[in-house]
């Protein structure tokens, strides 16, 4: 039966085919949760099937919420080179509708709209990007306030960044703005807009906050002591994104570093080694710009501590130890006297010896002897100081 012909004038079966329909798959529980057994009806006669009873309509559902399926059935060329293949074209998308309408009958309009919705989101972000493809900014700004005003965007933003954080809400919008607004681009310059028109409206502290939660760690509670660096990577990348060209109209150094300061204090201070660590990851310049600010500021003692925790990084991810000395170099040209590039050198040693004397008293205090990760990064900060002073010893001696 199942290998028949397609059935044909689906709106005029009988009741004989229905219920054949229905003793076939029903009574053999294994044929009907084996999805394969739909891909040999249409989309037309899957929309009839799925009005027999509750029980096929939710596996219907299932099988249809597929990616598979999805790839198959509805991300289909709209482009032909005949007016027969646009015809029948045509009439698919109709037969889906179809089948939409059929299998969601039980379900609340509310609940039916989210049902489509979710199948055919990835259609809507192609069509979206295949339709405001070489369009000029102000046509895209456009666009977006159209989002704005369809879905409250603005307001549901207001609503997270001023309010208590909530681990719910804030979820919410992160994977609403990075599934339909930012992920989608292939391109950097079409992220880097979206992203701009989400940031703009807000103080740079509001910025800040937003950026942490559309590409933030998602974190657990409490402090988290050296988060790997997948964790930090998509944040990395978004400020990349945004601090890469500060050419860009309404971006300063100014600016960037306020960014940087807010971001590292949400949603409490961060461990000194997720600071380095994202710094790490943000590359060279940004690194320099942020450090060299604090110096500039007087705050040796913060920069002596992130500089170690950057040495220490460096070690644990395998970066080379020589762009760690290149960093502290470029660091010391901030200073134009010779005592002030010694006081900073100074400083610098004497937070390598109050960092190893920390990790040992906590390895002491309380027998944690048996805590393996202190003691192993105690070993690699060591060998981190290690391998840092004969790098910079042989710049200056070669």
């Amino acid at each position: 039966m199942v290998r028949g012909k397609p059935l044909r004038n689906v709106g005029k079966y009988s009741q004989t085919h229905t219920r054949y329909f229905y003793n076939t798959f029903c009574n053999n529980s294994s044929i009907l949760k084996c999805p394969d057994v739909f891909v040999f009806f249409s989309v037309l006669e899957i929309s009839v099937f799925s009005m027999v009873s509750k029980e096929i309509t939710r596996y219907i559902a299932d099988y249809i919420s597929t990616v598979a399926w999805k790839n198959k059935m509805i991300l289909q060329s709209f482009h032909h080179s005949s007016r027969i293949e646009q015809k029948s074209t045509t009439g698919h998308y109709r037969d889906l509708g179809v089948l939409f309408k059929r299998c969601t009958l039980l379900l609340s309009t509310k609940d039916r709209l989210k049902f489509i919705f979710k199948i055919l989101r990835g259609v809507l972000l192609i069509l979206l990007q295949t339709l405001i493809a070489g369009w000029d900014e102000l046509e895209c700004h456009r666009v977006f306030n159209f989002l704005c005003d369809l879905t409250n965007l603005q307001q549901k933003t207001e609503g997270v960044i001023t309010a208590k954080p909530g681990w719910y809400q804030e979820l919410q919008l992160r994977l609403f703005c990075r599934q339909v607004l930012l992920d989608p681009w292939p391109n950097q310059p079409e992220c880097h807009f979206w992203l701009m028109q989400l940031l703009k409206p807000w103080p740079l502290v509001s910025q800040a906050h937003l950026l942490f939660i559309l590409y933030g760690p998602l974190l657990p509670e409490g402090e988290i002591t050296g988060l790997p660096h997948t964790a930090l990577w998509h944040l990395a990348k978004a400020i990349l994104l945004l601090f890469g060209n500060l050419q860009v109209k309404g971006w300063s150094t100014d600016s960037m570093i306020t960014i940087m300061e807010e971001l590292i204090v949400i949603p409490h201070p961060w461990h000194v080694e997720n600071v380095a660590r994202l710094l790490v990851l943000c590359g060279s310049n940004l690194c320099y710009t942020v450090l060299a600010s604090k110096a500039l500021n007087g705050r040796l003692l913060e920069i002596s501590r992130i500089i170690v925790y950057i040495i220490l990084v460096c070690e644990k991810d395998g970066y080379h130890m020589s762009w760690a000395v290149k960093l502290v170099q470029e660091i010391c040209k901030v200073f134009t006297t010779p005592p002030e590039k010694f006081y900073f050198i100074q400083q610098l040693e004497n937070t390598f010896s109050e960092v190893t004397r920390e990790f040992f008293e906590f390895s002491v205090a309380g027998n944690h002897f048996d805590d393996r990760e202190t003691f192993q990064t105690l070993c690699i900060l060591l060998d981190s100081c290690a391998h840092f002073h004969t790098k910079f010893l042989h710049m200056f001696l070669r």
